[in-house]
């Protein structure tokens, strides 16, 4: 078999994408950069940057920090808002053909069931990715994402506000004793898939000035050091829950590092800060990835997902 019959889709939810590779949320703004470099259409699907109600300006500066094997960043969740992003991102999207996620981020439950019933309606929409891996103002700023009953109640209440018109792909945080149990109630909830994992808490001291690198003093540490984290994530669902879809992601520099996370159990894979330094990685990888499944015997990505876990 050929690299070309290889069957490359990945289901999440009732949604079947053509491809199994993605954007990661917050590493490609909403596609016009990436754009001058591939098509949009030719990856499996555009995840958005977390987008919040109102228009925010994000942290001060400095934001970003180079680390050993990664960086960190703490951007702050800079956006125009839902309505200008519906008016001006969305429908640029749908007329590059591309397969659109849009993450949307709240520090309530209203803000995540409001964003939730704006982009139901929106046309061009395959799915939405719920970034709980945020604060919740409502409980002194406990990230939702680290807290099980937090995270069912946003999922509840973006199932409550969309029902079954779109998959709902549950965003996790690395940060807790064990994600599986979050997960379970993500999947609960309501939750078609979950997307895994987020970046770690970090933080950089600058040892000339002898104080935190960055204003906000900690940030979200990505790149190749947290993927032996997210393999170890992605592995523990999938054992959990392995009919739970899983769009994996964490410091995927190649087919290779995409392969791994599948065999964890992955039906998908996010490339976010490789893009950085390749803006071609996504299609780069996806294609490496390709000639991978072809090499080892597989039919389909499909037949590799959560290999690892065999006897």
């Amino acid at each position: 078999m050929s690299i070309n019959q290889i069957d490359q889709s990945a289901k999440f939810g009732s949604v079947t994408f053509p491809f199994p590779i993605f954007t990661a949320s917050g590493c490609a703004a909403n596609g016009k950069e990436l754009s001058q470099f591939f098509k949009l259409s030719d990856i499996g699907a555009v995840v958005t940057k977390s987008v919040m109600n109102n228009p925010r300006s994000g942290r001060a500066t400095p934001r970003m920090a180079e680390t050993a094997s990664g960086m960190l960043n703490a951007i702050g969740l800079q956006g125009p808002g839902i309505d200008s992003f519906l008016e001006n991102d969305l429908p640029w999207l749908y007329e590059q053909g591309a397969r659109t996620i849009v993450s949307i981020a709240g520090e309530s439950v209203e803000e995540f069931a409001a964003l939730a019933r704006k982009v139901r309606q929106a046309p061009g929409v395959s799915a939405i990715e719920v970034n709980i891996s945020c604060p919740n103002v409502e409980n002194r700023g406990l990230v939702f994402a680290c807290d099980p009953v937090s995270a069912r109640n946003v999922i509840e209440a973006v199932k409550r506000s969309i029902g079954n018109t779109l998959p709902i792909i549950a965003k996790l945080s690395p940060d807790v004793t064990d994600i599986s149990i979050i997960a379970r109630e993500v999947h609960a909830a309501g939750a078609d898939a979950v997307a895994m994992i987020n970046t770690l808490l970090g933080m950089v001291i600058d040892t000339k000035k002898m104080r935190p690198l960055l204003a906000n003093k900690t940030g979200g540490l990505s790149g190749p050091a947290i993927r032996p984290v997210a393999v170890r994530a992605i592995y523990q669902v999938h054992a959990a829950l392995p009919q739970l879809p899983i769009l994996g992601m964490g410091g995927v520099m190649s087919g290779e590092d995409a392969f791994e996370l599948i065999l964890a159990g992955a039906s998908g894979v996010s490339v976010g800060t490789a893009s950085f330094n390749d803006p071609s990685a996504a299609p780069r990888i996806q294609q490496e990835l390709a000639a991978l499944i072809e090499q080892r015997g597989f039919n389909s990505v499909a037949e590799a997902v959560g290999y690892a876990h065999r006897d």
